[in-house]
């Protein structure tokens, strides 16, 4: 052995990589300063042609990246539409946008054209901001960067707090943002949100290239900006909560006919559905299928005045249901697209399930390694996916082209190709399967 591989230090267990992150993070959070207000101050509310005329020439002159971010009313309003846009770039400062004012930012999106634009969890924004003509080219997720990079929590708040040193306000971020005026303090909010996305997307941007990850985040951002939105579910009414509790057909279509009633009247009056009428009541409404309004009243998840208020309509959701020939009663479960439930593979296909585990434990193995959570190394679907239906020949490049045709990115291919295929013609040499 030479000196030079005798001086070379051994490989650090990932366990204690973590572990040592964590003690790091923990003591940079004892010196971590207050983030009160935006450097400049909170900046005046957007809500017109002309002041958005001003903030477009003025991100047209800045330079960099831009901090994009949006406030959603979630749990207040039918939709998740953005009730106001946050911006940061350099030489520009900071932009607060109202799009019940502006509901059109195709112009601004057309001066940053082929600019690189940083969200935090970007995949919780760009539909909200496509509405409204925001459409980033090129993107670096924040969110998505911590986790490739194995930080112990990846919200906003704590990533500023561990990577840059930095507390920012939190508690407003379940608000009501349709309210109008905005409160001073929830602008204060928005308006640190972006205040120092910048600089964290520089430092993260530093962290993947040290760890020779920066080539598998460009390709993750890739592929988030390039994933359409997913379809609307076929049959939305069947996420009610508690609906498992729901055991014949019957009952299933009380559940449809008053969830696609309170559907209809959440959109007309712009409410979350679930401030109409709870999901509890409308199991309670199919568990028990009232006839009268004294019956309907009766159930203990009536009690909410807003479900009350529309009693009739939910009678009526109910007697339709009621009155509903056999042939058009929903069926117990949907036909699903791809594998069963994991829980029924060791009963229905065994060897399957066995794949399953080897599958499994490749992945967290890797993720291990590499420090990072599992489902970034590769996507649960797509380990379902290849342990149910594997290549007939398992090699690796039959392997990768099954996981590329799920959506597998080529880093997570040929990180996870070789290693998966060994496993799986292992159990297939040993009679395993």
């Amino acid at each position: 052995m030479s000196e030079t591989e005798a001086a070379e230090p051994a490989a650090e267990d990932p366990e204690t990589a973590i572990e040592r992150e964590i003690a790091r993070q923990e003591a940079a959070r004892v010196d971590a300063v207050p983030l009160l207000d935006p450097r400049e101050g909170i900046p005046p509310v957007v809500a017109d042609d002309a002041g958005l005329e001003r903030v477009i020439a003025r991100f047209a002159a800045g330079h960099g990246p831009i901090a994009v971010d949006a406030e959603r009313a979630s749990g207040y309003r039918y939709g998740q539409r953005a009730y106001l846009v946050q911006l940061r770039r350099e030489g520009a400062g900071s932009a607060l946008i109202d799009p019940i004012g502006c509901p059109d930012l195709s112009g601004l999106d057309a001066v940053l054209a082929g600019e690189e634009m940083i969200l935090h969890a970007a995949n919780q924004d760009l539909t909200c901001l496509a509405e409204v003509g925001l459409r980033p080219h090129r993107l670096f997720d924040t969110e998505l960067a911590g986790r490739l990079l194995g930080h112990p929590k990846v919200g906003l708040g704590s990533m500023v707090e561990n990577v840059l040193g930095f507390v920012l306000e939190k508690g407003h971020s379940a608000a009501d943002w349709s309210t109008r005026p905005l409160p001073e303090d929830w602008l204060r909010y928005a308006a640190l949100d972006v205040e120092l996305l910048i600089e964290l997307r520089d430092a993260l941007y530093r962290e993947l290239e040290r760890a020779d990850k920066l080539e598998w985040a460009l390709e993750e951002f890739a592929a988030v900006l390039s994933t359409p939105p997913k379809p609307p579910r076929p049959d939305p009414w069947r996420r009610t909560s508690g609906v498992h509790r729901v055991r014949n057909r019957r009952q299933l279509a009380v559940v449809r006919e008053v969830w696609q009633a309170r559907d209809r009247l959440a959109q007309d009056r712009d409410l979350s559905p679930g401030r109409v009428l709870p999901d509890a009541a409308i199991v309670a409404m199919a568990l028990e299928q009232p006839g009268t309004p004294a019956e309907l009243l009766a159930l203990p998840a009536m009690r909410n005045r807003g479900a009350r208020r529309h009693q009739s309509v939910w009678l009526r959701a109910v007697t339709r249901a009621r009155g509903l020939p056999d042939s058009a009663l929903p069926l117990p479960s949907q036909p699903g697209e791809g594998p069963p439930p994991t829980h029924r593979w060791a009963e229905r296909d065994p060897e399957a399930a066995r794949r399953l585990s080897a599958a499994r434990t490749v992945v967290a193995a890797l993720a291990d390694e590499h420090t990072m959570p599992a489902e970034n190394v590769l996507q649960p679907d797509a380990v379902r996916r290849l342990a149910w239906s594997p290549p007939a020949e398992l090699t690796p490049d039959s392997v990768g082209g099954a996981l590329r045709a799920v959506g597998a990115r080529d880093w997570q291919v040929r990180l996870v190709a070789v290693p998966l295929a060994k496993a799986l013609a292992r159990l297939e040499a040993k009679g395993d399967l």
